[in-house]
C-alpha cells in the first residue's frame, strides 16, 4: 500500500507491514529489493538530481521518514499517518530477525571504529543475528571501478540476507540503485545516520522531540553548519510544494 506524493510512491502501510514485506523478500530470495527514506530534504534534493530521483522512485519500500511527509499527506488528504524513521525500521527489523534467528547482516559504510561499535552492540542486543561482514569504503565522492568491485565482492562472498548501507544521502541511494543488479542480497536498506545513532557516536533526539514532531531541531542546534541546508533551505521549498499542490486541488474541485 502506497500513496503518491509529488511523483513518489511512499509506503503508508506502517512499520509492521513494511517489515513483513522485507521478510517475504528474504524468504523468497527471488530478487534484490531495497528500502529508501523519503523526507522533505531528500525529495527536494532529488528534484535536481535525476539519478537520486530514480533511486527513490524505484525503491521497493520508500518509508515516510520525516514529519514533513505526514504533514504533507494530511494537508493534501492522503492516507498516511504513521512516520517510519530509519532508526525505527532498523530496530524493528532487528527485533523480528532476532526472534526468527538465522538472519545474516552486512554493514557497508562509515568508519572502522563505528562498524566495530555496531558489531559489539549487535552481539549484546540481537545475539541471534549473525553479522557476516562489515566494510568501510574509501572516503571519496565517487568510487573507482576497483573500489566498487572490491565492495561488491566482499558483500556477495559473505552472502548476507540484509545489507545495511550508511553512506549519507544521496550517495547511498544512488550506489544501491546503480549496483542493485550486481548484488546477491535479498534486501538492502539505506539508513544513513542510523549507523552513528546505533554505534553511539551521535545521539538521536529524545522521545520528547520525536513525539512532538521536532526530532530535527536538537540535531540542527548541535550541527547547524552541516544541517542548515536541510532545515532552512529544503523545508521552505517543500512547504511551497505543498501549498502549490493544495491550490491545484482546490481549483480542481
Amino acid at each position: 500500500m502506497t500513496i503518491e506524493l509529488f511523483g513518489y510512491r511512499i509506503s503508508n502501510q506502517g512499520l509492521e507491514a513494511d517489515l513483513s514485506s522485507v521478510f517475504q523478500s528474504i524468504n523468497s530470495r527471488e530478487k534484490t529489493c531495497y528500502m529508501a527514506c523519503a523526507n522533505p530534504h531528500s525529495l527536494t534534493v532529488a528534484a535536481k538530481d535525476n539519478i537520486f530521483q530514480q533511486a527513490l522512485k524505484r525503491a521497493d519500500i520508500l518509508i515516510p521518514d520525516g514529519t514533513g511527509i505526514i504533514i504533507a499527506a494530511k494537508m493534501l488528504g492522503l492516507p498516511c499517518t504513521e512516520k517510519v524513521a530509519g532508526t525505527d525500521f532498523f530496530l524493528g527489523l532487528s527485533r523480528e530477525a532476532n526472534k526468527r534467528g538465522g538472519v545474516k547482516y552486512f554493514f557497508l559504510g562509515s568508519s572502522e571504529k563505528v562498524l566495530g561499535l555496531i558489531e559489539e552492540r549487535m552481539k549484546r542486543d540481537f545475539p541471534a543475528i549473525e553479522v557476516c561482514g562489515t566494510y568501510s569504503p574509501p572516503f571519496k565522492t565517487e568510487f573507482s571501478r576497483e573500489d566498487n568491485s572490491a565492495i561488491i565482492s566482499a558483500i556477495n562472498n559473505a552472502r548476507p540476507d540484509v545489507l545495511w548501507v550508511g553512506m549519507t544521502a544521496p550517495k547511498q541511494e544512488k550506489w544501491i540503485y546503480e549496483n542493485q543488479s550486481k548484488l546477491q542480497v535479498p534486501f538492502i536498506a539505506a539508513i544513513g545516520a542510523v549507523f552513528d545513532f546505533y554505534a553511539g557516536t551521535k545521539k538521536r533526539s529524545s522521545d520528547f522531540w520525536i513525539k512532538i514532531g521536532l526530532e530535527w531541531l536538537p540535531r540542527f542546534l548541535k550541527e547547524p553548519r552541516r544541517l542548515w541546508e536541510r532545515n532552512l533551505k529544503s523545508t521552505p521549498i517543500f512547504l511551497w510544494w505543498i501549498i502549490k499542490e493544495k491550490i491545484k486541488q482546490i481549483r480542481g474541485n
